[in-house]
């Protein structure tokens, strides 16, 4: 009874909502920066084979992909690093609710800790709202390139003519206004878009895509969890010492 009693403590005592956030962070994370450093790549490379012969037209692209690509390291390591924090606060305010009217006495630190990351996670899901929706753009301008390319494939679906189904990436501001050619038509846009290279770059925007939404569900429920916390230790706590 005594092991039972002790593996029943620990569970109940366990932040269940904070290991559910937690591993939802560490796999959106990875997901989003993984994939969507890939994609990066993939864009380059297309837009450097098919869009633009001329460096000078792509060479401020390709340096803010690579700009993006060094804040996807940065961003990888701090979500990593600040999840097994909220982790870490979890299990302790966790166990401070749990026991609030035992013998358990929680600090003005451990109150002021738990404010601090309530504060700091309110913030960053407010950037990664920001994060998300910028997500979606490079899904937006492939999913539009991928249905101009269905419709040049049936030609008996659509009243244009083949020849002026194109993609722009000009319009998107991929490249300047003066690049050559810019754009890709027809029979030629298809064939692009039956490569493997596009056919990857799509598919891996979307998952970076999915891989964001599951970060901003995961900062959404550290939110929830931790603000709950603080205001139950906050509000019932019985005593304080330093």
């Amino acid at each position: 009874m005594g092991l039972l009693e002790c593996c029943a403590r620990c569970l109940i005592g366990a932040p269940f909502a904070s290991l559910v956030a937690t591993g939802l962070c560490f796999f959106g994370v990875a997901l989003f920066c993984g994939c969507g450093h890939e994609a990066l790549s993939g864009t380059e490379q297309l837009i450097e084979t098919y869009f633009s012969k001329n460096y000078q037209d792509y060479e401020y692209l390709i340096n803010v992909i690579h700009a993006f690509q060094y804040v996807i390291y940065g961003t990888a390591s701090f979500f990593f690093l600040y999840g097994a924090l909220l982790l870490a606060e979890g299990f302790y305010t966790t166990g401070a609710v749990r026991q609030i009217f035992g013998d358990y006495k929680t600090t003005i630190c451990g109150k002021g800790l738990s404010a601090t990351f309530v504060g700091v996670t309110y913030a960053l899901t407010i950037i990664w709202l920001l994060v998300f929706a910028c997500s979606a753009v490079p899904v937006y301008i492939y999913f539009n390139t991928w249905t101009t390319c269905q419709s040049i494939a049936n030609p008996s679906k659509t009243s244009a003519s083949i020849g002026t189904l194109c993609t722009d990436a000009r319009m998107y501001g991929v490249l300047p206004w003066n690049a050559f050619p810019g754009k890709v038509c027809g029979s030629n846009l298809l064939s692009i878009c039956k490569t493997n290279e596009f056919q990857m770059t799509f598919h891996l925007f979307i998952a970076a895509f999915v891989g964001a939404a599951a970060t901003l569900v995961s900062l959404l429920t550290f939110m929830i969890a931790a603000t709950y916390n603080f205001a139950v230790l906050k509000l019932m706590g019985r005593g304080t010492k330093f």
